[in-house]
Parts: C-alpha cells; sequence; structure tokens
C-alpha cells in the first residue's frame, strides 16, 4: 500500500515539475531563435547579445549581404597583358580593397575591374612608351567615370557592362589584320628587330601570309577559312618582337623619326597631286576637241538660209523666261540647255541667250541647228559682235589683253612658292573675257527686266519659272548664300590687309556662289552697277585686292545688292566634294559641278557623273564620230 502511495507521489511531482518547466523551457528557447534571426537580419546592433559566452558581434554602418559577400580581388591584375607590371603596382592592387575603421568598403575594386575591361581593349603600343605610365592615365580616366561606392555599383548590374564592352565590332577580322600588317612593318624598321635575323624571316613569312589572306577583303565575309590561323599566328610573332625590343628611347627615336618622314612624303604628295589635278583641269579631253572642230566642218558646208534659228521675235519679249550662258564649251552647254528644257513645264515659254567666242562659234550653232531644244527659242552670239565691248570702255578688258597679265599665265620662269600659292589662280580661262560678261548683262539685254544667269558647268533638275516669282526687294541679284561653311566669308577672297578693303567691307560677311543667279536688270540700271564694277576694277589693276576671277569682284561690286534665296535652288560643291548629301542632290532644283572635277573629265566624281551625263545622247552622230562615251 505504502508503496503504490510512493508511486503516485512521484508521478504527480514529476507532473507538476512538468508542468511548471516546460513553458520557461519552450519560451527560452523561442527567445534564443528570435535573437539569432535579429542577428542575421543585421540588426545586432539594436539590441544587446542575449546568454552569456556569445561572441560579440561587430557593428557595421551598411547593410552586409551575407548571401552574396564582396570578394577581395586578386592580387596581381593584367598579369597576362602586362607583364612588366612593377612590385609597388602589384602591391597597391592587392590592398585595393580593405575596410576603414566605419567599416565601409573602399571603392579600389571597382576601379581595378574598369582598369582590366578598358586595357583589354586598348591596342598595343608600339610607340615605346613605357606600360606602367600608360596603366596610370588609363586608371586616373576610368577612376573619373568608375568611382562609385559599393551600394551604388552593386554586383548584378557588372555582367551587363561586361557584355555591353564584349559587342563586336563589324568586320573586326579585317580590320585587325589590318593593323597587323602596319605593326609588323614598324617592327622590321626597329633596330632591336634588325638584329635578329632569324625573327625577321619569320616577320616577313607572316607579313606574307596575311597579306594573301587579307587579299581584296573589306569584310569578314571575304576572309578564307584559314584567315584565324593567320592572325593568329601573326599575333604571336609581334607579341616575340615586342619582347625583343630592349632600348624604348631609341624605338620611340626610330617611330618619331619614321612619322616625320611620312609626313613630309604625304606632304610632297599633296603637292604634285595639286598639280596634276590642276593640269587636268586645264587640259581639253580629245573628245570635246574634236567636237568643235567637226561641227564647225559640218556648219560651213550648211547653205545660209539653214544657219538661222527660228522664233527671232521671242528673243527681246520680257514677259518669257530668258537665260544667258556664256561658254565655250559645246557639250556642257548642250547639257545646261536640255537639262532646263526636259524640266520645264512650258518649254515654249524658255529663251536661252548663248554667247561664245570666235573660234567656237559655228560648232556652237552647229550643235543646236542639229539638235533643236523642244520648244525653246535658242540665240547664240559671237562675243566680237559686241562692239561698244572694248578696252576703252572696260577696265578688265584693258587688263586681261596686257603684257604683265599674259606673263603672270604664261610665263616660264616661276619659283615653286609661287607656284604653289597661286596655281589655282594660274588657270587661262581667266583670260576669258566670257567669264567677265556676267557684269555687262544691261547692255547685252537692253529690253529685259529679268534675267537668270547659269554657269556651263550646272545641270538644271525642276522648273525654274519659280524664280521669276521672287520678291527681290528692290535688290539686283538673287544668290544662294554659301557662309554654312567657314571659308566662304568675304576674307577668304579679299585682301583685308589692304586699308581700302578693310574700310569698306567685313570680312566675316557670308559669301555666295554664281552659277544660278536670278538679276533684275531694272534695278541694275538704276543703281549704275556697271560702273561700280569698273571703279573697282581700276583700283585691282595689281591685283593687290584681291586675285582673278569673278567672284571676288562680284562680292564687292553686288555688296548689299543681293537678295537671298532658298538653298535648295542651287546646291554646289560637286566639282571637288565627294561627300555631297544625295538627299540634298536630288531635291535641289540645280545642281552645280564647280571646282576642278568637272563632270566631261576622266578626273570628275563618279558618283555625281550620273546626274550630268542623262540629259548627253551619246547616240547622237557628232558624239560617236568624236568617241564620246559614258
Amino acid at each position: 500500500m505504502k508503496i503504490a502511495i510512493m508511486i503516485r507521489r512521484k508521478v504527480v511531482i514529476f507532473l507538476l515539475c512538468a508542468s511548471v518547466l516546460a513553458p520557461i523551457v519552450f519560451y527560452t528557447d523561442r527567445l534564443s531563435i528570435g535573437s539569432n534571426s535579429i542577428v542575421n537580419n543585421g540588426f545586432g546592433n539594436q539590441v544587446s547579445n542575449l546568454g552569456a559566452g556569445m561572441e560579440i558581434t561587430k557593428l557595421n554602418v551598411v547593410n552586409q549581404e551575407v548571401t552574396n559577400p564582396v570578394k577581395e580581388p586578386i592580387g596581381v591584375v593584367l598579369a597576362d597583358n602586362l607583364s612588366n607590371l612593377s612590385q609597388d603596382s602589384v602591391q597597391k592592387n592587392n590592398e585595393a580593397t580593405e575596410f576603414n575603421e566605419r567599416g565601409l568598403i573602399l571603392t579600389k575594386p571597382v576601379e581595378l575591374e574598369h582598369k582590366n575591361r578598358v586595357l583589354s581593349e586598348v591596342p598595343d603600343r608600339e610607340n615605346g612608351l613605357k606600360e606602367e605610365a600608360f596603366i596610370e592615365q588609363v586608371t586616373q580616366n576610368a577612376a573619373s567615370k568608375d568611382a562609385l561606392s559599393l551600394g551604388e555599383a552593386k554586383e548584378e548590374k557588372r555582367p551587363a557592362l561586361v557584355q555591353a564592352n564584349k559587342v563586336p565590332l563589324p568586320d573586326l577580322r579585317v580590320r585587325q589584320m589590318k593593323d597587323q600588317l602596319i605593326r609588323a612593318r614598324v617592327y622590321l624598321g626597329l633596330s632591336g628587330t634588325r638584329t635578329n635575323a632569324h625573327y625577321v624571316k619569320e616577320l616577313r613569312l607572316r607579313i606574307r601570309d596575311v597579306q594573301r589572306a587579307l587579299g581584296e577583303a573589306t569584310k569578314d565575309s571575304d576572309l578564307p577559312r584559314n584567315a584565324n590561323d593567320k592572325l593568329k599566328a601573326m599575333e604571336q610573332t609581334l607579341a616575340r618582337g615586342k619582347q625583343i625590343q630592349e632600348d624604348c628611347a631609341a624605338t620611340v627615336k626610330k617611330l618619331r623619326a619614321m612619322l616625320h618622314s611620312a609626313e613630309e612624303l604625304l606632304h610632297v604628295h599633296k603637292k604634285q597631286t595639286l598639280f596634276l589635278t590642276q593640269l587636268a583641269a586645264k587640259t581639253l579631253p580629245k573628245g570635246l576637241h574634236c567636237l568643235p572642230l567637226r561641227l564647225s566642218s559640218e556648219y560651213y558646208n550648211l547653205e545660209s538660209a539653214k544657219r538661222e534659228f527660228r522664233n527671232k521675235e521671242k528673243l527681246e519679249d520680257p514677259s518669257l523666261y530668258h537665260y544667258a550662258l556664256f561658254s565655250d564649251n559645246v557639250l556642257a552647254s548642250a547639257v545646261v540647255v536640255n537639262s532646263t528644257v526636259t524640266n520645264a513645264k512650258h518649254p515654249g515659254d524658255h529663251v536661252f541667250h548663248i554667247v561664245t567666242d570666235r573660234l567656237n562659234y559655228p560648232a556652237m550653232r552647229m550643235w543646236f541647228l542639229a539638235n533643236p531644244p523642244r520648244h525653246a527659242t535658242i540665240e547664240v552670239q559671237n562675243i566680237d559682235d559686241f562692239t561698244w565691248l572694248n578696252s576703252s570702255y572696260s577696265p578688265v578688258l584693258k587688263q586681261l589683253s596686257s603684257q604683265s597679265m599674259i606673263d603672270y599665265y604664261f610665263r616660264a620662269h616661276k619659283s615653286a612658292s609661287n607656284t604653289d600659292s597661286n596655281l589655282k589662280y594660274r588657270n587661262p580661262k581667266y583670260l576669258s573675257i566670257l567669264n567677265h560678261l556676267r557684269f555687262y548683262l544691261p547692255q547685252m539685254f537692253p529690253k529685259l527686266k529679268k534675267v537668270v544667269f547659269l554657269d556651263d558647268d550646272i545641270v538644271v533638275q525642276k522648273d525654274l519659272t519659280g524664280l521669276w516669282k521672287i520678291d527681290m526687294k528692290g535688290k539686283v541679284i538673287g544668290v544662294v548664300e554659301t557662309c554654312g561653311e567657314s571659308f566662304h566669308r568675304f576674307d577668304r577672297y579679299l585682301n583685308f590687309s589692304n586699308p581700302i578693303i578693310a574700310k569698306k567691307f567685313e570680312p566675316r560677311a557670308c559669301g555666295w556662289a554664281f552659277g544660278m543667279n536670278l538679276f533684275d536688270l531694272d534695278v541694275w540700271r538704276q543703281q549704275n552697277i556697271t560702273e561700280i564694277y569698273h571703279s573697282w576694277q581700276n583700283l585691282n589693276e595689281n591685283r593687290l585686292l584681291w586675285k582673278l576671277g569673278t567672284l571676288p569682284p562680284g562680292l564687292i561690286t553686288f555688296y548689299n545688292q543681293t537678295i537671298a534665296i532658298d538653298r535648295w535652288w542651287h546646291v554646289l560643291g560637286l566639282g571637288y566634294n565627294p561627300h555631297v548629301n544625295t538627299r540634298d542632290i536630288e531635291r535641289a532644283a540645280v545642281i552645280h559641278y564647280n571646282g576642278n572635277l568637272k563632270p566631261w573629265l576622266e578626273i570628275g566624281l563618279p558618283r555625281y557623273r550620273g546626274y550630268w551625263s542623262k540629259y548627253v545622247d551619246y547616240d547622237q552622230m557628232f558624239l560617236r564620230e568624236c568617241n564620246i562615251n559614258p
């Protein structure tokens, strides 16, 4: 009985103890779990550490991602690419990642990563500069861009940057192979390389291999299958050549000498190109020399009655659209007339007044008699028929016939410096009075009110009748201004060191161009513009105010007498600029081949020749007989 009672007491005591101690145990364990979660969530700096013997957690100012801890960078950076990196640089890289007394992570790893990324894209420098100095310069540039704190430059953003830098350039292998050839040729000229006969032989072999593989390829798809092997072999050879160079100072000196020699050679070639271009511009092609001879022969075989043009009554009708064209080039004049008539809405209302010299007069007349423009009226005149235009009336005519002017163009004993500086102005075309007839329009056409002047190196692409509707606002000439380019200002054409020029004109005044210009002849007569032209020609008798040509006296004569018209009327540059915008050309009413590269010459720019040649009928009998082909 007593034993049973004792057992019951023990059971009761056990149950009492369990009922009292169990809540305490459960609460303590739950509290312990909660404290650990608080610490793991980064709030250990806000609560006390619970329990004796726990290690005190270090307080941090910024959050730390336990799952993705920041890795310490590798000590040696770019060891493969920069074998000569100094121990000081390595030590600095090892110390790049560290914590300051407040627990903030320094930004050097980001800088180093960017430096690694940038330098891996920079081609090998073959100019002898020390690599450490180059590393320092690139590092400073990188630090100014990527010196971000860890909170700003997160790890998850870095892969995107790396991928962006790995976007391949178009035709990368072709570019690399061309660069390799340049570097290889430089190595062949260095003293350190020339002393190693075995390496020179190997390098020349690699150059031949790369040249064969490259061939005429302009894109990667044109390269042969073994191009990659040739590229890698050349790169390995160049890497060994880089190690051969011992004296950096001598290498730099050699490279500078090579650069100076190349610049001198380039200067010589530019001078030769300028001279040959000017010579080609002055030279008449064989076909264009044949054409006027053949036409003249045919003209003199015609009966007198067949030498006359029709519609003579329209020549002085001021209600029609009149054009003035002064040229000794038969084919160029034909293109101007054909293109104008082809694009005219009412060709019968257009009248062309062509003036040429005595030598080309029969040929010019014969061409338009054999190829009359559709419904338009043609007049061809001989400049010698203008008897009023003589040296007693025109100062420029007197100057052009003077011995000093002839010597200026044709004397054989010219110094090299004068030839180079004045070659552009020593073109005998300036001796022709045809070039100056534009200043005598009112005297030539006394019954006309408005005239459009056209050069013989233009092509008309749209109907030009809209020009006559422009309000001239009392000005004499309508022009397309060219001051959008800095060199088309007055100071480009006039001598502002002369006090006469400096007093009268602004050096930065906007320039313009002849080629397609609208003239109000009534205002011209009222302002007595021709006399202004004569007075300035008398002042420039010794060519001290401007060089020869018609644009400088035009800028002076019509100063403050111009009205700017829309630039789409007249687009220039097709005779010298290979980069004229195609859209601008197609929108233009008139395109102008100003410059030496005329479309009828072999030196003409092929890109623009089609705009001119489509108005030439190459099946025409006279053109075929003179072998003039597209």
